[in-house]
């Protein structure tokens, strides 16, 4: 049970009407302060990331003109990743079907999953893994597929350069990332941790970085996305932070090989 909130706004009340009565009534207002954070960290707590999640994969999808077939596809195939059940699907469905619509407020969903993430960088990430697959459902990158995926990188914290790391781990590394419509982009999916997987872009760094910062680098991955850390999760989530790290480790571990250091 939380009191800051209590005594926070008894002390306001208290500071403003110089007597006891503001005092209390401060402390009643704090108290419903407190309850309101509560009832919001349940949620997020409850998985409240599957409705907003949803709309945005429908905005994202309809962003290029319209919603295809392999779309719908990668859609299901993440309700089926993440095991939902008949009502949690029902309103994946939902919210996919609103967030194609013209009118939807797409940063509504934006703050949503940002205030689900709660500034946790290992949530950001899963929700990024996730929305990927979606993104690439065509086999190229669309203009407006990017932009909207950064807005909401943007929105968590997550840099260009480790989006590009998480697209790398899925197999859409840099040589599958170029937009629909620009030279030199293939969009078609190599199977994670294969030969054409870059490791580097795996870790987020250049060919030529140093033995320190292939290091750093790595240490860096590993905690941000240790299952361990992310708590209350659906089993899906954690069973992909799990795959992930394996990623990390193998790109890693390739790299040493190749430049020969320990």
């Amino acid at each position: 049970m939380s009191w800051i909130g209590k005594i926070v706004g008894a002390i306001i009340g208290y500071l403003i009407f110089r007597n006891t009565v503001g005092f209390v009534i401060g402390g009643i207002a704090g108290h419903f302060f407190d309850m309101s954070v509560q009832r919001v960290r349940h949620g997020t707590q409850e998985g409240s990331f599957i409705g907003p999640l949803f709309a945005f994969a429908g905005a994202l999808s309809k962003s290029d003109g319209r919603v295809s077939e392999q779309e719908i596809r990668a859609a299901e195939a993440l309700m089926s990743r993440l095991q939902l059940d008949s009502e949690q699907r029902r309103v994946a469905i939902e919210r996919f079907n609103v967030g194609k619509q013209p009118e939807f407020e797409v940063h509504l969903a934006v703050a949503e999953l940002k205030a689900w993430t709660q500034g946790r960088r290992d949530l950001a990430f899963l929700l990024l893994d996730m929305l990927l697959d979606l993104v690439y459902a065509e086999g190229t990158l669309a203009v407006a597929k990017h932009g909207m995926v950064r807005k909401l990188c943007w929105a968590l914290g997550v840099s260009d350069a480790e989006l590009g790391a998480i697209a790398a781990m899925k197999g859409y590394g840099p040589r599958y990332e170029t937009p629909r419509g620009r030279p030199g982009g293939g969009g078609q999916r190599a199977p994670s941790g294969s030969p054409t997987t870059d490791p580097y872009a795996v870790l987020g760094i250049g060919h030529d970085a140093d033995p320190r910062d292939i290091k750093r680098a790595y240490r860096k991955l590993m905690s941000q996305h240790h299952p361990d850390k992310l708590g209350n999760v659906p089993a899906e989530l954690k069973s992909r932070a799990e795959s992930r790290a394996r990623e990390i480790n193998a790109a890693y571990e390739r790299i040493k090989a190749e430049r020969g250091f320990t």
